[in-house]
């Protein structure tokens, strides 16, 4: 089993996984709700421990241990694994209903742009809207106000998925980010495909296996070293897949990524790109068409 989806410890695990895996004891876990913008999922219950990834506001996390400060549990969005600061999180969920648009919005504290905010909230930021005021804002149910031109219903989505990577231009690269103050390669594309309305998994190796999986157009997978795709016709969208990294085409030549190269989103041209990174990443292993 992968031990980033297995919520499961030598000493504690999950009780749906009772018989499939070996622990101490199996307990049954309690959803839990994301309060922060942001907050970290780590392997370790420890503010300096690797970031596995990031949980978005409103999303919602089942608890198996709360402990010294920690929960350990599962983000039902992408079924990681790993720990949550405790202060992050609400035991008392609320139903979404409608996500941030916006590359980043605002809670404010009343219905009025001049009030104290509550803190931003990154695009794919989830919450329930509640009262109008008037047509400008909505309040949702913790307790603040947002713009309703930066949220849509849970259900619409948009086609164009290059245009919406491209708001993310200039975002600091983070390894293990998933929002729109930092993110890195695979949390550009899982924010853009849920924006079109594909949920797919947070790594990059799961994203290539989402892929061949569920029905994308195989338009290149590397079977010997010699195999080559640079004289393909590659079409917007197309995403590209070496080991460890993942980038989405914009045209026939350029492609957008969250990349350690210039620290950013940033737009390359992607054959140039692979020849100069091809000692470090490797070859291009696949290229996916949605």
């Amino acid at each position: 089993m992968d031990r980033r989806l297995t919520p499961a410890r030598p000493d504690l695990a999950a009780s749906h996984l009772e018989g499939q895996v070996e622990a101490a004891a199996f307990v049954d876990g309690r959803k839990h709700q994301v309060v922060l913008p942001v907050c970290g999922l780590r392997r370790a219950p420890d503010p300096k421990g690797s970031l596995e990834t990031q949980l978005l506001f409103g999303e919602t996390f089942t608890v198996y241990e709360t402990k010294d400060g920690w929960c350990w549990g599962q983000a039902e969005f992408d079924d990681y694994v790993g720990y949550v600061e405790a202060a992050a999180l609400s035991a008392s969920p609320v139903r979404n209903t409608h996500r941030v648009t916006a590359l980043t919005t605002w809670r404010y504290s009343e219905p009025d742009l001049k009030s104290p905010t509550l803190g931003p909230l990154p695009m794919n930021a989830k919450l329930q809207a509640g009262t109008d005021a008037g047509d400008k804002y909505v309040r949702e149910a913790q307790g603040g106000w947002v713009f309703s031109g930066h949220i849509a219903p849970l259900a619409q989505s948009t086609g164009d998925m290059v245009r919406l990577a491209k708001t993310f231009l200039g975002v600091p690269y983070l390894w293990g980010g998933r929002s729109s103050a930092g993110l890195d390669c695979s949390g550009l594309t899982q924010n853009v495909l849920e924006r079109r309305g594909i949920p797919v998994p947070r790594d990059t190796d799961q994203q290539e296996a989402w892929c061949r999986e569920n029905g994308a157009a195989e338009i290149f997978l590397r079977k010997k070293e010699r195999d080559d795709w640079t004289g393909l016709a590659l079409h917007p969208g197309d995403l590209v897949f070496w080991k460890g990294h993942v980038a989405m085409m914009v045209d026939s030549e350029d492609m957008i990524h969250a990349n350690a190269t210039a620290m950013q989103v940033s737009i390359d041209e992607a054959r140039e790109f692979s020849g100069r990174v091809a000692t470090e990443s490797g070859l291009v292993q696949a290229i996916y068409r949605i």
